[in-house]
């Protein structure tokens, strides 16, 4: 919620620029809840246009030495990071699930997520390396070389508040980028943090900034002609405006939207891996992840029959409690708008004549009655036609959609208008290989179901799930955030040829 507030509550949060705290100034300010109780633990400034462009002349300028830093100088920078962020693990950890309400054990892996990438980005000295051609023609060389941007700039979601930000930020800032971070107003202080580290790591003031806000600082950030390439991660309407109106303003843009990802589960697999795998992958973090599996497409009755069985007993005990609980296998959702919205779509499939298995739509934590929290529902019988299969609903519900042979299954994900990612569960080689080939989704697990990429390969789904021709971390990020300068040389050492009026050719 945005609103004017006469008084700040103990906690107030500020924008990080010039490696400066700056309250905010534009008299606008958002609520961040603990998601567990309802309650607002903390305000956080939302930027309006001057305070996200005094943000962007500031990187302006930090970024012309940073950019002149050799390569092996920058990596050290990211490596102490590491060691510091390593050093703040369990900090950061309760901090991130204190604001988002995913477990500690959770937390812990968005953290780790988001350094593997930072250790990738450490190599640079290498990634940055050029091509080089001797004698391309006669006394003629070319070599290129990579060189930064300029100002980037990364719009992050709530729901990985360590992850997402450093994904766009090590290699932005690896490659000698400035990077102005505009993370989710609903769980700011772990960027703020993760800022905070950078600079303790030697990282100049106003390479990397972080300005909190709304709507008015993104579009401030896409209309702002200093700012080269932008990063976004959210929804997929919002997504597709981010990404045609940063195209409009000629800027690089890479924009990851929603998925609907399907986990295949062959007759042949091993029921209690598919189990285990759907249960985790599609109730962990309360259903919030992009690649969370939402669909299970059993193939054949005597599958299905099987494998809903088994999900009901799973399904149903599974154990909601406050996001600091060590024993709760999932915690509260991100906002109270996230609740009703999960219990609409609940309530919708239920309508469209799927069959409810089990419903969380009156789960309530005792003590905590005002928390953010959704029970864990299951529908059977679901069809492609019911909203329930086609639209995200970014919570704790899985849908089972039965496929009678292996072709049906594969065109399920195939056809879906998301293609994150997709998992198949089988024994058979032949099957999990052609299904990997011929599959139409980004990122697929075979036996593993959530197929999110090592930092050193590249994330990204494909079709309404992502916009941009390069993905996320991995060689891709390094192509996005530099751009390529080919030089071709000579050096004549024997006499002038003259003018030539043909076009130049090295054969």
């Amino acid at each position: 919620m945005v609103r004017e507030h006469e008084r700040a509550p103990a906690r107030e949060l500020t924008h990080l620029v010039g490696g400066e705290h700056i309250p905010g100034a534009s008299g606008a300010f958002g609520d961040v809840y603990d998601p567990n109780t309802g309650e607002v633990q903390a305000l956080v400034p939302l930027a309006n246009r001057t305070e996200t462009e005094a943000a962007v002349t500031d990187a302006v300028h930090a970024q012309r030495e940073w950019g002149e830093w050799n390569p092996q100088r920058r990596a050290r920078v990211l490596t102490r990071f590491l060691h510091l962020a390593e050093g703040e693990r369990n900090p950061l950890a309760r901090l991130l699930s204190a604001e988002h309400g995913k477990t500690i054990a959770d937390a812990h892996g968005d953290i780790q997520r988001g350094l593997e990438v930072v250790e990738f980005a450490a190599g640079i000295p290498h990634l940055l390396k050029g091509e080089f051609t001797d004698n391309a023609g006669s006394g003629i060389d070319v070599h290129s070389l990579r060189a930064p941007l300029g100002v980037t700039a990364g719009i992050t979601p709530f729901n990985f508040p360590a992850m997402i930000p450093l994904w766009k930020a090590a290699p932005a800032l690896a490659c000698g980028n400035a990077f102005i971070l505009k993370p989710s107003e609903r769980a700011p202080s772990v960027p703020l943090r993760i800022a905070e580290l950078f600079l303790e790591a030697g990282l100049p003031p106003g390479v990397l900034n972080v300005v909190n806000g709304a709507r008015e600082a993104v579009d401030t950030l896409l209309g702002d002609p200093r700012v080269a390439a932008l990063g976004f991660v959210g929804s997929t309407p919002v997504a597709a405006h981010v990404y045609a109106t940063a195209a409009a303003h000629g800027k690089r843009a890479q924009c990851f939207g929603g998925a609907k990802n399907h986990m295949i589960v062959m007759p042949d697999a091993d029921l209690d891996l598919a189990v285990d795998a759907l249960v985790g992958a599609g109730y962990g973090s309360a259903g919030e992840r992009c690649m969370a599996i939402s669909v299970a497409v059993p193939v054949g009755k005597d599958t299905a029959d099987a494998l809903v069985a088994r999900l009901k007993e799973r399904v149903g005990s599974l154990r909601i409690g406050r996001s600091d609980d060590p024993e709760a296998d999932f915690g509260p959702l991100g906002g109270r708008d996230a609740v009703d919205r999960v219990r609409s779509y609940v309530d919708l499939g239920v309508e469209e004549g799927a069959e409810l298995v089990v419903d969380g739509r009156d789960f309530v934590l005792a003590g905590h009655e005002d928390g953010f929290f959704a029970g864990a529902s299951l529908f059977d019988w679901v069809t492609p036609a019911m909203r329930v299969y086609r639209e995200e609903i970014f919570g704790p519900v899985l849908c089972v959609v039965r496929a009678a042979d292996y072709e049906e299954a594969l065109r399920l994900p195939s056809e879906h208008v998301y293609g994150n990612g997709v998992a198949i569960f089988t024994r058979d080689g032949d099957t999990a290989r052609d299904f990997a080939r011929r599959v139409d989704t980004g990122m697929v697990g075979v036996n593993v179901p959530i197929p999110v990429p090592v930092a050193y390969h590249t994330f990204g789904g494909w079709k309404r799930s992502g916009f941009g021709d390069l993905n996320q971390h991995g060689p891709d990020a390094i192509r996005f955030y530099t751009r390529t300068k080919t030089v071709t040389s000579r050096w004549p050492a024997g006499p002038r040829e003259g003018a030539s009026f043909t076009i130049p050719t090295m054969g």
